[in-house]
C-alpha cells in the first residue's frame, strides 16, 4: 500500500470521525477536506475544487429553487393537504402514503428533486398533525432512494449498468426490469420504517417551551365566531346577480359581512376579496359572517333571494387560511378612529379588511359590533387577504397590529401562479423522462420558467438554496478522485475477486453488493456503478454465469445508500429538517441495508437465472 493511499485513508477516517462527532459542522469538515488534499500533494487545486462545477451540484441547487416555487405558489401545501386529508389523524397512514407517493414520482424523475420538493410538504403536514419532523424525514429519504430501484430511468446507476451490458454485446435491461425487485424492497421499506421511526429519538413534543403563537382557531374561540359563518351560492335567476355590495348593503341591513367570494376562474376556483364595487355573478359562493345568529335568515329567506345554503368545510373559514388571514388590531390613544364606528371609519374601503370581532378589556363583544363607537385600547379582529394584513403593519398612527397567527408561515404569496408552477414542473419531468436535454438543463429551464411566470423572484430563489448541503456534497467529491489516483479502488476490487472468485455465485453476489454499497458511502453512486459494473461482468464471465444478475446486484447496491447522511444527496437534504445526527442514519440505515442485501441476493437469481 503506497504512502499516498495511506494518507487518503487517514483523511477519510478523520472525516468520518468528525461526521460522527458532529463537531465541527459537516460543511466545515468538507471545506477542510478541500484544503487538505491539495496541501498534501495528492490532488491539484482544480481537482479539489472540481465539485463546484459538477452538474449534479448545480442540479441540486436548481431543485431547491423549483421546490421553493412550488411552496410560494401553494402547490406543495395543497399536496400536503391531499396527503393529510387521506391520512386523517393517522401517522401510520401518512407515512405509507408519503413513501408510496415519493417512490412513484421518483421512479420517473430525479429522486433528489422529488425529496427537495416534498421536504416543505412534510414539514407543513408535521406541524399540522403535531408530529416531530424527524419521524417523517428519514422515511422520505429512504423512499427517494428506493425509487431508484423501480425503473430503468429512475437513477443514473441503472443506466450505467445497462450501458455496460450493451457494450459487452448483451441485450440490456428493459424499462420495467427493476420493477418487481423494487416493489418488494419498497414494501419492505414501508414495513421497516413503521417500526424504525420509533428508534429515531424524535418522540419529543413538537410544541416549543416558549409562548405558543395564537392560531386562527384561537381567535375563533376567543371572539365567539363559531356558528356565525355561512356559505351561500348565488343561484341562476337570483335578484342579486349584477348588483354590487354597495347597492345591497348587507352589513347595514342584515349585520352581515361578506368576507370572501369563491368564483370559478380559468383553471380553478379563486377566492376574491370583496369591496363595495364587487359585482355578484351567477355561481358565486359567498362566505358570509353574521355577527348575531338571531339575524341569520332561514332557508326560505335565502331561497327568496336566490341563494342556496352550502355545507361548511372548516371552522369559520379556516380551511381558506392560505389566502384569508386574521389579525388583532389595537386602537391607539389619539387615533382618528376613536369615537367612530367601524362603518363610519370605512375600515374595509380603506384597508381591504373586514372587522368581525371587537374586544373591550378582556370581554369580546357580540351583536352589532360594526356600529359600536371605538375607544382607546379596543382590540379589533380583522379578516381578509394576508397581503392587506401585512400592509396594515406599516400603519402605526391609528392602530397597532399585534402578533400574527401561526398560519401566516404557510401563506403562499404567489398563489395565483400555481398552474404555471405545475406546468414548469411537468416540463422538467418530461425533459428528464425522455432525455431530451441533460437533467441540469431541464431543471434550469424549469427554474427560468418559474421566474418568467413570477412563481418565484431572485431574492427568494437565492434564499431557498441550502448552501450547507451543497458545500458538504462538494467537499466529499474529491475523495473519489483521490482514491482512484492512489489505487485504493483497484486494490479493493482485486481483493474481492481473489477472495470470492471461486465461491458459490450467491456468495459472490452478496460480496459485490457489500463492496458496491461500501464504496458508495464515499463516492457518488454513479461513479460507483461505473467502477463496479465491469468488475461484475468480468466475475460473471469468470464463473460462466449470466451477466444479468451480477449487473442487477451492482445497480441495486448503488441505490442502497441508506447508511450515512453523506452517502447520497437525498440523505443530506433531510439531515437539517429532520434534526438528525450522523449516528441516526447508521442506526436506521445499516439494518435496512442488510435486509435489502438479503432480499436482493435471494430475489435477483430467481428473476434473472444465473445460468
Amino acid at each position: 500500500m503506497n504512502p499516498d493511499l495511506l494518507l487518503v485513508l487517514f483523511f477519510l477516517a478523520v472525516s468520518v470521525g468528525l461526521f460522527v462527532a458532529n463537531r465541527p459542522r459537516m460543511d466545515v469538515v468538507a471545506l477542510l477536506v478541500i484544503a487538505a488534499l491539495p496541501l498534501s500533494g495528492i490532488l491539484t487545486v482544480p481537482e479539489a475544487l472540481a465539485g463546484f462545477s459538477d452538474p449534479n451540484v448545480v442540479l441540486i441547487a436548481l431543485l431547491f429553487v423549483i421546490g421553493e416555487g412550488l411552496v410560494r405558489t401553494g402547490v406543495a401545501y395543497r399536496l400536503g393537504d391531499l396527503l393529510a386529508t387521506h391520512a386523517g389523524r393517522s401517522e401510520t397512514r401518512l407515512l405509507v402514503l408519503l413513501m408510496l407517493a415519493v417512490a412513484g414520482l421518483g421512479s420517473v424523475m430525479s429522486s433528489t428533486g422529488v425529496v427537495a420538493i416534498f421536504i416543505p410538504v412534510v414539514l407543513s403536514v408535521a406541524r399540522r398533525m403535531e408530529i416531530a419532523p424527524g419521524r417523517l424525514m428519514m422515511p422520505l429519504s429512504f423512499a427517494g432512494l428506493i425509487s431508484g430501484m423501480l425503473t430503468l430511468v429512475a437513477t443514473p446507476p441503472n443506466m450505467v449498468v445497462d450501458s455496460a451490458l450493451r457494450n459487452d454485446g448483451f441485450a440490456g435491461f428493459n424499462f420495467f426490469s427493476f420493477t418487481p425487485i423494487g416493489l418488494v424492497i419498497l414494501a419492505l421499506g414501508v414495513a421497516y420504517l413503521l417500526v424504525a421511526r420509533h428508534w429515531l429519538g424524535a418522540e419529543k413534543a413538537v410544541r416549543s417551551s416558549a409562548k405558543k403563537r395564537p392560531c386562527l382557531l384561537d381567535f375563533v374561540r376567543e371572539y365567539h365566531l363559531a356558528g356565525r359563518e355561512h356559505r351561500l351560492r348565488v343561484l341562476p335567476g337570483s335578484s342579486l346577480i349584477g348588483r354590487t355590495l354597495r347597492e345591497l348593503q348587507p352589513r347595514r341591513r342584515y349585520n352581515a359581512n361578506v368576507v370572501g367570494i369563491e368564483r370559478q376562474g380559468t383553471f380553478r376556483r379563486e377566492l376574491l376579496h370583496p369591496g363595495a364595487h364587487t359585482e355578484l355573478r351567477e355561481g358565486d359562493v359567498l362566505l358570509v359572517d353574521i355577527a348575531d345568529p338571531a339575524e341569520a335568515g332561514t332557508m326560505d329567506d335565502y331561497a327568496v333571494m336566490g341563494l342556496a345554503v352550502l355545507p361548511l368545510r372548516g371552522g369559520y373559514f379556516t380551511d381558506q387560511s392560505r389566502e384569508v388571514g386574521m389579525a388583532e388590531v389595537t386602537v391607539l390613544p389619539g387615533s382618528r378612529l376613536i369615537g367612530k364606528s367601524v362603518l363610519e371609519a370605512e375600515f374595509r374601503r380603506n384597508h381591504r379588511l373586514n372587522v368581525v370581532g371587537l374586544r373591550r378589556g378582556r370581554i369580546a363583544r357580540t351583536g352589532r359590533i360594526l356600529e359600536k363607537k371605538l375607544q382607546p385600547g379596543d382590540t379589533l379582529l380583522v379578516i381578509g387577504p394576508w397581503k392587506a394584513i401585512r400592509q396594515l403593519q406599516g400603519q402605526t398612527r391609528d392602530f397597532l397590529v399585534l402578533d400574527l397567527p401561526a398560519e401566516v408561515d404557510q401563506v403562499a404569496p404567489a398563489m395565483n401562479q400555481a398552474p404555471y408552477a405545475v406546468a414548469s414542473l411537468l416540463v422538467m419531468v418530461g425533459l428528464m423522462v425522455f432525455g431530451i436535454v441533460p437533467n441540469v438543463l431541464a431543471a434550469l429551464i424549469a427554474a427560468l420558467l418559474m421566474g418568467l411566470f413570477r412563481c418565484i423572484d431572485m431574492e427568494s430563489a437565492y434564499r431557498s438554496i441550502h448552501w450547507q448541503s451543497l458545500i458538504l456534497i462538494v467537499g466529499i467529491m474529491p475523495f473519489a478522485l483521490a482514491l482512484q489516483k492512489t489505487g485504493g479502488i483497484e486494490l479493493a476490487v482485486g481483493g474481492l475477486l481473489r477472495t470470492f472468485g471461486e465461491s458459490e455465485p450467491r456468495v459472490l453476489l452478496g460480496a459485490l453488493f457489500v463492496l458496491t454499497a461500501v464504496i458508495g458511502l464515499f463516492i457518488s453512486n454513479t461513479a460507483t456503478a461505473v467502477l463496479m459494473a465491469p468488475i461484475a461482468l468480468s466475475a460473471a464471465s469468470h464463473l460462466g454465469a449470466s451477466p444479468y444478475p451480477f449487473a442487477m446486484i451492482v445497480a441495486l447496491a448503488a441505490s442502497a445508500a441508506f447508511m450515512t447522511p453523506v452517502s447520497s444527496p437525498v440523505n443530506t437534504l433531510v439531515l437539517g429538517p429532520g434534526q438528525y445526527r450522523f449516528g441516526d442514519f447508521v442506526k436506521i440505515g445499516v439494518p435496512f441495508t442488510l435486509l435489502v442485501l438479503l432480499v436482493s441476493v435471494w430475489l435477483v437469481p430467481w428473476l434473472f437465472p444465473l445460468d
